[in-house]
């Protein structure tokens, strides 16, 4: 009772002396740190507001770095007569077990600086190596004790914490105490655990349980804190092999019971542990709150990283700074050094452990960003991946269904495109066939694609007349012209050649009485030809169908006189001597001024050819046909002015020049007609 009285009465005096020192060593955190601060000691870093001068750190954070060892050595440093933050280890020397009050060979007061182990800013917080209390035989029935004292300063910024550290006693049938001061008290008994049992084969191996190692929490604000064994515990004296047993602050967690230390000298642990075992402190700043929101920081505020917050000490004044979520780095200082973004995706990804406190899902993308981080779902999913709900869009069912319709619309693309290629082979071997690589040199024609004829007769749905080797359908192109588009409905495979010389020759053929071929289309089976439009249909419409128009003796005339002008220039005035085969009224058509132009010769006739089973065979209407020209097929100039003759027959009469044999009647009507029929042409009345 006497030592303890002793002990806290000194404690007392050198912290009543110390209190203002400390108060009046603090300083405001400096702007920026100086290049000249020691940053590291050895293996540890000095992170601010820790430091190893003059402007290096803030009040009561001084520390000393110790380069007489190897590697050097970090300490806390004493600011007060080397007494301020120290652990003293008290030796009081030896008792019997015969008579426990009675304690001799008194030892001395044993002052140690405080050797850091590391520091974290972040959670404000250092780790120190601490002494170990003990309690040992030394020969029956004598025992020697060490009582180790941590002593730091009560209006410092240290306290030792309660949360991170335990108080544990090693041995059998032992009852570790702790008796300390705490912030706004002074001495006596807070806490203790008895470690059981009698004997060493009942001590449990592994972290404390009561059977040969005990533990016990303490409450927060310990200053200052010393860790003894009670000697009046009567069962130590008969308590067989029992050599050692230890009292200590630690860290939580970090001791696990070992028979091997109860057995020995009171140095075992110290040779086991030679620089001490780690005790955790708690540190906060200043002496004041944090400031409210909106209210502007004391001068010394030390929070100086634009990305950090203030947080309030707990069972004490003053308060520590952090660093927002989603950043690190030293809340205390500004600039590069300060708090700083942190990747949570690479943090993830390198350490696993990390996963769960930024959780992204497999179904989502990590994304970091200033402050934080998304996790987006991938393409094609829904949901939020850091909640793990990242769903398909599209469930099985949907994705079957698109792959069939895919696969399906795959195979119908390939059925078009080979149809495609197929039908494009088969239109240039019809262009081939029909003769296209000769006529394509050929200025005067207009060579049509079978689509741009679609186009020009809107589907052929306009039809101007048919007949037994065709039909014609009116056309308009691109400048309102119209045209007149036939298609044959078959045609002499074996007359192509003297088809395509005829299309050449007629494409030279520009006669103010013939109709004019301005173009065909060859990429069909049956090659379709273009014509100039001709409005007032042909001769025969105006003739013989009962909406017929009266001509008058004028007209009439003119009409025999300009069409005998065509087809003198086909057969005397073209390069080559061109014969119709066909000369009859279909075949001579009027313009809008009653103008005759002479159509479907030559070409017409090669490609009516096809129609026939026997090529050979002359083509055109009996009705009109030279009888010559019927009977040998052999056509001449004189076979189209026969027939001519027939067309003024009729032109004249008004009459057809169809006989009942089939022939032309064309004597039989002269010698029959009467003068009352002559006299009804002259006077224009038929």
């Amino acid at each position: 009772i006497w030592m303890m009285m002793t002990m806290t009465m000194m404690m007392l005096l050198l912290l009543a002396a110390a209190s203002s020192q400390l108060a009046g060593g603090e300083q405001a955190p400096p702007m920026t740190i100086s290049p000249r601060c020691l940053a590291e000691c050895g293996n540890l870093k000095i992170p601010y507001p820790f430091g190893t001068g003059p402007g290096c750190f803030l009040g009561g954070f001084e520390v000393i770095c110790n380069h007489t060892f190897f590697p050097p050595r970090l300490f806390l440093v004493h600011s007060l007569d080397d007494h301020t933050y120290a652990q003293e280890v008290f030796t009081s020397g030896t008792y019997s077990t015969d008579d426990i009050e009675h304690t001799s060979n008194m030892s001395e007061w044993d002052t140690m600086r405080m050797e850091i182990m590391d520091i974290s800013v972040s959670r404000a917080e250092l780790r120190l190596y601490a002494a170990v209390s003990s309690d040992c035989g030394i020969r029956p029935p004598y025992h020697s004790f060490t009582h180790v004292t941590t002593r730091l300063h009560p209006e410092g910024p240290f306290l030792i914490s309660a949360i991170r550290n335990v108080l544990i006693g090693v041995g059998l049938n032992v009852e570790v105490q702790l008796s300390t001061s705490m912030r706004g008290s002074y001495g006596g008994l807070i806490t203790g655990c008895i470690s059981q049992p009698n004997s060493t084969i009942a001590a449990k191996e592994g972290p404390c349980s009561g059977l040969g190692c005990c533990e016990a929490a303490f409450p927060e604000g310990l200053w200052q804190a010393t860790v003894v064994a009670d000697r009046k515990r009567t069962d130590w004296y008969t308590s067989e092999n029992v050599i050692c047993s230890f009292g200590m602050l630690v860290e939580k967690g970090w001791y696990n019971y070992s028979s091997e230390d109860v057995y020995g000298d009171e140095y075992c642990l110290s040779k086991k542990y030679p620089k001490g075992v780690p005790q955790v402190l708690s540190f906060a700043v200043g002496n004041l709150s944090c400031p409210r929101q909106g209210q502007r920081p004391p001068q010394g505020y030390a929070c100086l990283s634009g990305n950090s917050s203030c947080v309030d000490a707990s069972n004490r004044t003053g308060y520590v700074c952090k660093c927002l979520k989603h950043y690190d780095g030293n809340p205390y200082i500004r600039g590069a050094g300060g708090c700083q973004d942190i990747d949570e995706c690479q943090l993830r990804e390198h350490y696993s452990k990390l996963r769960k406190k930024y959780p992204c899902s497999i179904g989502g993308i990590c994304k970091n960003k200033i402050g934080g981080y998304d996790c987006p779902c991938k393409p094609g999913m829904k949901g939020d991946g850091r909640t793990g709900t990242c769903t398909e869009k599209f469930p099985v069912p949907a994705k079957m269904a698109v792959g069939v319709v895919g696969g399906i619309s795959i195979i119908v693309v390939l059925v078009l495109f080979a149809f495609y290629v197929s039908e494009k082979k088969r239109m240039r071997e019809f262009f081939i066939r029909n003769g296209g690589p000769m006529l394509e040199k050929t200025n005067n024609i207009k060579i049509y694609k079978e689509e741009e004829l679609r186009r020009i007769t809107k589907n052929y749905s306009h039809i101007l007349g048919s007949g037994a080797f065709g039909v014609v359908y009116m056309g308009f192109l691109d400048d309102k012209q119209r045209i007149a588009v036939k298609k044959s409905k078959n045609t002499d495979k074996t007359q192509i050649d003297q088809f395509t010389n005829e299309v050449i020759i007629q494409s030279r053929v520009i006669h103010k009485n013939i109709v004019r071929l301005m173009g065909c289309c060859l990429e069909v089976d049956v090659p379709i030809l273009v014509y100039e439009f001709v409005a007032n249909g042909s001769l025969e419409d105006l003739l013989h169908d009962k909406h017929r128009v009266p001509l008058t003796i004028d007209q009439r005339l003119a009409i025999a006189a300009e069409s005998a002008e065509g087809l003198a220039y086909m057969h005397a005035k073209t390069s080559t001597n061109i014969q119709h085969g066909d000369v009859k009224p279909a075949n001579i058509l009027l313009d809008d001024n009653f103008m005759p132009k002479i159509s479907d010769f030559g070409i017409s006739r090669l490609i009516a050819r096809g129609n026939d089973e026997h090529s050979e065979e002359v083509i055109g209407d009996n009705n009109y046909m030279d009888p010559v020209y019927r009977e040998t097929g052999l056509l001449t100039n004189k076979s189209d002015v026969y027939s001519f003759g027939l067309v003024l027959y009729e032109l004249i009469t008004g009459t057809k020049a169809i006989g009942g044999d089939n022939c032309g009647y064309t004597i039989y009507h002269l010698g029959t007609y009467t003068k009352e029929n002559r006299a009804n042409v002259t006077s224009g009345r038929r």
